[in-house]
């Protein structure tokens, strides 16, 4: 059994893992955080005091942390004896972060795929040209490692599993749908990192159609849905790297990401995007300074952290699959509904930062248990997904499924 926790990162889903860990140190162990800026981490730490979510009482050990440094790292790691290493930082440093746990023989869990400063959407499979090209040291040392194990992509690769493997002989499409109807109350803000969202969103949408890698531009494709709780809703075809990884993983033609847009977002967008105010590259100004728009942007819009205390309303995300059964054809969607004012009450965090860090813990749990520490990298898609929906069930993230029969839990 695996135990003691080292969190890299101190940003909104940093603040929900530690939370979700410290309710869970009886099975965790030692929690210790580490960010680039000490001070952040102590804030986090506090707020688990404040809101009394320890299940053992103990403390948080916070440490400055440069974790592009593999030594570093990897001297942190020893130092705070920690068997689990769950990676919440900017993407840009998930392979420093992997390599320093095969080095150490930590197991490794983060919640998004990683990304090169310069490089915004590469092509599918794109997980190909970074962690994958260290699966081969993770198996023969033994080391685990959970990649994306986020909401989407992770829980959803998990929805995808288990209707592959249980509810459908045969599965023609899988559409995930991200909807947020919830309201922050500012004039523009991103729900996580401005950065990471705007790289997103800024490049080439990727789908994987009829067999095939199809290219098409952000708000290029639209669809409408009428979805549990919260209601008829909007939303665009969306480059999102579980796409990439179940494309390789599942034998399904059609799988699709959609998230949804207001309309002044997608006008706020264009704007930033059309001005270059997105850009990645650097440029010089009258005065000659050099900058990074994208950078700048992000400088002056609000902190995603700081929208929690004021956030309303309620996300949905789910997988829309679609295929046979019995010679019939079938339809599911198999889904959660979070709220954000629970997950402020709960963390301290609004919805989306909820959504995102929960499952990681959910991950480590079951690495901490022996279920998931398969000694090998693995996508979410890759492993049994019912012991992880039912860990999510219990930890703040239940899941419902609706179909012909009706809409009900889903509990193994």
């Amino acid at each position: 059994m695996k135990k003691n926790v080292l969190i890299i990162g101190a940003g909104g889903v940093s603040q929900v893992v530690v939370h979700k860990c410290a309710q869970h140190n009886d099975v965790l162990g030692k929690i210790s955080l580490a960010s680039r800026k000490l001070e952040k981490c102590q804030t986090i730490a506090q707020s688990v005091i404040e809101k009394g979510n320890f299940n053992i009482p103990a403390e948080i050990d916070c440490y400055q942390l440069d974790a592009f440094d593999l030594e570093a790292t990897k001297k942190l790691i020893q130092q705070t004896n920690s068997q689990i290493v769950i990676n919440v930082g900017p993407s840009f440093i998930n392979m420093s972060v992997l390599q320093a746990c095969i080095e150490t023989g930590a197991a490794y869990i983060d919640t998004a795929m990683h990304e090169e400063p310069e490089k915004v959407c590469v092509a599918p499979p794109s997980y190909a040209q970074y962690e994958w090209t260290l699966r081969e040291q993770c198996q023969q040392k033994g080391i685990t490692a959970i990649l994306s194990a986020g909401f989407d992509p992770g829980v959803v690769n998990a929805y995808a599993a288990y209707a592959v493997n249980d509810e459908f002989d045969s599965v023609d499409s899988i559409d995930i749908i991200d909807i947020n109807a919830g309201n922050h109350g500012r004039y523009f803000a991103t729900n996580f990192d401005p950065e990471v969202n705007f790289r997103e969103f800024s490049g080439t949408v990727w789908s994987w159609q009829n067999c095939q890698w199809v290219e098409n531009q952000m708000f290029e494709m639209k669809r409408t849905d009428d979805l549990p709780i919260v209601g008829v809703q909007n939303s665009y075809l969306t480059g999102h790297e579980e796409v990439h990884s179940m494309a390789t993983h599942l034998n399904v033609p059609t799988i699709r990401f959609w998230m949804g847009f207001g309309d002044h977002y997608i006008n706020v967008f264009n704007v930033l995007k059309n001005l270059g105010l997105l850009s990645v590259f650097p440029v010089r100004t009258a005065e000659g300074t050099e900058v990074i728009p994208l950078k700048v942007v992000k400088a002056v819009l609000p902190d995603p952290a700081s929208l929690a205390p004021n956030y309303t309303g309620k996300t949905c995300i789910g997988n829309l699959v679609k295929g046979k059964k019995a010679g019939k054809e079938k339809e599911i969607f198999i889904y959660n509904v979070a709220d954000h004012k629970e997950a402020y009450e709960e963390v301290g965090s609004q919805g989306i930062s909820y959504t995102a860090g929960v499952p990681a813990v959910a991950a480590a749990l079951l690495i901490a248990n022996g279920e998931w520490d398969v000694n090998e990298m693995c996508n979410v898609e890759q492993l049994d997904p019912k012991p992880y929906i039912n860990v999510l069930n219990c930890i703040g993230l239940p899941t419902r499924i609706k179909d012909a029969e009706g809409d009900r839990a889903l509990v193994f």
